[in-house]
């Protein structure tokens, strides 16, 4: 899809591509917040938290452009071009993202399109999916004892047609984190059992992380097809498959069934 602009108009705005963090809003950063007040429009992912929605100004525009797993709500060109007329119209223009905005979140796509319309721009990292999930769950994702490396992948629906270096992730010395894998459960499991990897190696899934509604499934690579299929696992969900999940009993710290969802709300600091 070409991008459209406004020919003869000023490009005034600019954009600012915002990471939202994986859901508490505690963990959103200083900036992020800042720019969030001062947006006129925000066009935001579907795994945004409500805690972190609600601290934008009722003045702004809100579109919800997110994406899940056989529910997308706008084609990527759609939010590309979205994104340059709204900045052409409007002062300042957030695109907030889940995570971190350059880790599985095309935030490099969505910036290459504001390059060529002409527009400013503005990048705010956040706390990707992994790192959080990984400390909420008390699961060191690198350990001196246990993993010297960690990889990123992403185990989304086109998986299965698409090569992978299974003999790469398979490294024991490696802890692996896979984004939108739960339902290849049963591809992520024959890829890294035939490169390698053993059946014992202990694998979590973590569910809505960060949030007063996390839930953490452990067990073992031969059974993750059971985890990813547990009836009470809720989306969103990451698995981190490694030695270091070994760790989880002893340095998990967060305990959200102890914590009501008010008390982690800035919300009520902040107004």
């Amino acid at each position: 899809m070409e991008i459209v602009t406004l020919p003869g108009q000023a490009a005034g705005g600019k954009v600012w591509l915002v990471g939202a963090g994986p859901g508490d809003v505690d963990l959103l950063t200083v900036k992020a917040y800042r720019v969030l007040q001062s947006a006129d429009v925000v066009l935001y992912d579907a795994l945004v938290s409500e805690d972190i929605m609600a601290l934008i100004p009722n003045k702004a525009e809100k579109i919800a452009v997110g994406k899940r797993a056989g529910k997308h709500s706008a084609a990527q060109s759609e939010i590309n071009q979205l994104l340059v007329t709204k900045a052409y119209t409007r002062k300042n223009v957030v695109r907030l993202k889940g995570g971190d905005p350059f880790i599985f979140g095309r935030g490099g796509e969505e910036l290459q399109t504001i390059v060529e319309a002409g527009l400013s721009f503005e990048v705010i990292p956040g706390i990707t999916a992994a790192s959080g999930t990984a400390a909420y769950a008390g699961i060191p994702l690198t350990h001196r004892d246990y993993a010297q490396g960690v990889s990123f992948i992403t185990g989304h629906c086109q998986l299965e047609s698409r090569p992978m270096d299974w003999q790469g992730y398979a490294n024991p010395n490696n802890t692996l984190v896979v984004y939108m894998g739960i339902l290849n459960a049963n591809i992520i499991k024959a890829g890294l059992l035939g490169a390698g990897r053993s059946a014992d190696t202990p694998v979590a899934i973590v569910s809505k992380a960060t949030t007063h509604e996390q839930r953490t499934f452990v067990g073992t690579l031969d059974n993750i097809e059971q985890l990813a299929a547990d009836p009470e696992l809720v989306m969103p969900a990451l698995m981190v498959i490694g030695e270091v999940v070994e760790l989880a009993d002893s340095l998990n710290w967060f305990k959200p069934q102890d914590i009501p969802s008010s008390d982690l709300s800035l919300n009520k600091q902040i107004k």
